[in-house]
C-alpha cells in the first residue's frame, strides 16, 4: 500500500468512525465517582440477583468508589471475561438497572451499572493478564465457535489448566460482538481488542475459517478431545413467505450488519438513499433501522405486525429507534414486495392486524410503503450442518441442553444462541459458556468417582486460587 493509499484509507476509516461515535459514552472520571457514590451497596444486592453473569456489582462499585478501577475490572473479570462489551450492549434497564433500588426512590433513577462496569474495565491496568492459569490438567478440549460463548468457555476452561482448541467459521473470533452489534454500541476496534485480551491468558489455540460439517466433524472431534462446547450461534435468517423475496434489493439484516461492520469505506455499501422498510421487532431491526439513518437513508419505517407493547426490543432500544428519526408502525403485516417492470422494488403492501380472543388477525385496511430496499429481521434460527452424523437433540430449532449446558450426546456440551437457553442476550451466552466449562472440567478431573463434596473441593480451591493470583 503505497503512502497516498493509506492517507485514503484513514479519511474513509475517520469518516465512518466519525459516523458511528459511540451511542452511550464513557463516564468520565470525576461522573464515575459521583456515580458510584450513590451505590447503597445493599447486603442482599438484587443487581447481583438480576446479572446473569453474577458479577459481584456492589463490590466493583466500591472499588471505582475508592479509586481503585483495577481492583474494580477484576471483581468484574471474575464472572465474566467479557465485561468490557457487556457494558456496551447488555440490556441492563431490563436487568442490573432495573432491580436496583434507586429506582424505587422519588427521583427513579438507577445507578448506572452498566456504564461504571464500561469506566473500570477500560481503565484498569494490569501487567499482563489479571489471572493466572491453574496447573495444567493434561485435559485437551474442542470449542466450536468463536463467539461469546466459546470465547468465555475456552477462557475458564483454560484458567483451570486445560489446553483448548476453538474452531472458528470465520477469519475472525468474536461472533456476534465483530459481525452482528450494531457499529454504534461496539465502536472502533473493540471486539478484537478483548478478544486479544481473552487469548493472552494463554492455553488456547484457535483454528480460523474451520467449519463444523465442512472442515471438522463432531464425531472426529470426540475422537480427539477429551469433550467438546459447541456454540456454533445461528447461522439462518427466517422467510416471510412472500413472492419476490429473492430480490438483490431484499435484504437479510444481519448480513448487512456484517457487511457494515467489516466495512472500511462507505463505497463499500449499497445504501437507500431515499427510502427503506424494515420488518421485525426485535434488537437487530432496531439496530438495521438506526444504522440506515446514520447512513443517510432518508426515511426509515419499522413494520411490526403486532404493538409496541409485543416487541421484543426493551423500551429502551425503541426509544433509541424514535431518537434516530425511524418511523415505527405496528398492527401491519406484510402482504406482498411490489417490484416494476424492471424487477426494482418498489414499496411493500401491508394489511393491518387485529387481536381477537387472543389471536392475530387481519383486518380490512390495506396500505403501501414506497420503498427501495427492504431489510429483513424476522428473526434467526439454527442450520445444523446437513453433512453432520453426530447431531444432538434438537428442541424447538435449537439444540437441546440438560444440566450444566450438558447434550444429548455424551461428553459434548452447548451453549449461546445455538441453545433454546434464556433470551439470546450476550452476557447470558458469556455465563452459558463460563458455567459450561465448570462443568466439564469437573467431570473431566473427577471422573474416577461419582462427584462429591471431598472431589470437587481441590477443583473449587484452583479455581479460587487461579482467580485471586
Amino acid at each position: 500500500m503505497n503512502m497516498d493509499n493509506s492517507v485514503n484509507y484513514s479519511q474513509q476509516q475517520l469518516a465512518l468512525n466519525q459516523m458511528f461515535k459511540d451511542i452511550n459514552p464513557a463516564l468520565s472520571a470525576r461522573q464515575a465517582g459521583i456515580e458510584s457514590s450513590r451505590c447503597y451497596y445493599c447486603y442482599d444486592a438484587p443487581c447481583i440477583k438480576a446479572c446473569p453473569s453474577k458479577i459481584n456489582i456492589p463490590s466493583f462499585i466500591a472499588s471505582i468508589h475508592a479509586d481503585d478501577l483495577t481492583g474494580a475490572a477484576k471483581t468484574i473479570y471474575k464472572e465474566n471475561i467479557m465485561g468490557g462489551s457487556c457494558a456496551r450492549v447488555c440490556p441492563t434497564e431490563i436487568l442490573c438497572e432495573q432491580a436496583c433500588v434507586r429506582n424505587k426512590e422519588e427521583e427513579k433513577a438507577p445507578v448506572r451499572i452498566g456504564l461504571l462496569q464500561r469506566h473500570a474495565t477500560d481503565n484498569a491496568e494490569f501487567d499482563g493478564h489479571p489471572f493466572e492459569r491453574a496447573v495444567s490438567t493434561g485435559k485437551r478440549i474442542a470449542v466450536v465457535g468463536a463467539g461469546p460463548a466459546g470465547l468465555s468457555c475456552a477462557h475458564r476452561l483454560s484458567l483451570l489448566g486445560n489446553d483448548v482448541d476453538v474452531f472458528e467459521a470465520e477469519d475472525k473470533a468474536g461472533g456476534l460482538n465483530e459481525y452482528g452489534i450494531a457499529k454504534y454500541k461496539l465502536t472502533e476496534n473493540f471486539a478484537q481488542k478483548e478478544v486479544d485480551f481473552i487469548l493472552s491468558i494463554g492455553g488456547i489455540t484457535v483454528h480460523y475459517e474451520t467449519a463444523l460439517g465442512r472442515d471438522i466433524t463432531l464425531d472426529k472431534l470426540k475422537e480427539d478431545f477429551d469433550a467438546v462446547f459447541l456454540s456454533i450461534g445461528l447461522q439462518d435468517t427466517s422467510s416471510l413467505y412472500l413472492d419476490n423475496e429473492d430480490n438483490e434489493m431484499v435484504i437479510n439484516s444481519v448480513d448487512y450488519i456484517k457487511e457494515l461492520r467489516q466495512a472500511t469505506d462507505l463505497k463499500q455499501l449499497d445504501i437507500p438513499k431515499d427510502s427503506a422498510v424494515v420488518i421485525g421487532a426485535g434488537n437487530t431491526a432496531i439496530d438495521i433501522a438506526c444504522q440506515l439513518k446514520r447512513l443517510g437513508t432518508e426515511e426509515v419505517t419499522l413494520v411490526y405486525r403486532r404493538g409496541e407493547e409485543q416487541m421484543s426490543a426493551t423500551k429502551h432500544e425503541q426509544q433509541i429507534a424514535k431518537n434516530h428519526q425511524v418511523r415505527i408502525k405496528t398492527w401491519s403485516q406484510p402482504e406482498s414486495i411490489d417490484v416494476d417492470d424492471n424487477g426494482k422494488v418498489t414499496g411493500m403492501s401491508f394489511r393491518k392486524t387485529y387481536l381477537e380472543d387472543g389471536k392475530l388477525k387481519g383486518g380490512d385496511v390495506q396500505f403501501d410503503v414506497a420503498c427501495s430496499a427492504i431489510f429483513k429481521a424476522v428473526g434467526q434460527k439454527m442450520a445444523y450442518p446437513e453433512t453432520e452424523q453426530l447431531i444432538p437433540t434438537i428442541s424447538n430449532g435449537k439444540i437441546a441442553t440438560f444440566h450444566n449446558q450438558l447434550t444429548s450426546v455424551d461428553g459434548v456440551f452447548a451453549g449461546g444462541d445455538c441453545t433454546g437457553v434464556g433470551q439470546d442476550l450476550t452476557v447470558e451466552a458469556v455465563q452459558q459458556g463460563k458455567l459450561a466449562a465448570i462443568a466439564i472440567n469437573e467431570q473431566l478431573n473427577a471422573s474416577i468417582a461419582t462427584p462429591t463434596t471431598s472431589t470437587i473441593a481441590p477443583i473449587n480451591a484452583a479455581l479460587n486460587k487461579a482467580l485471586s493470583a
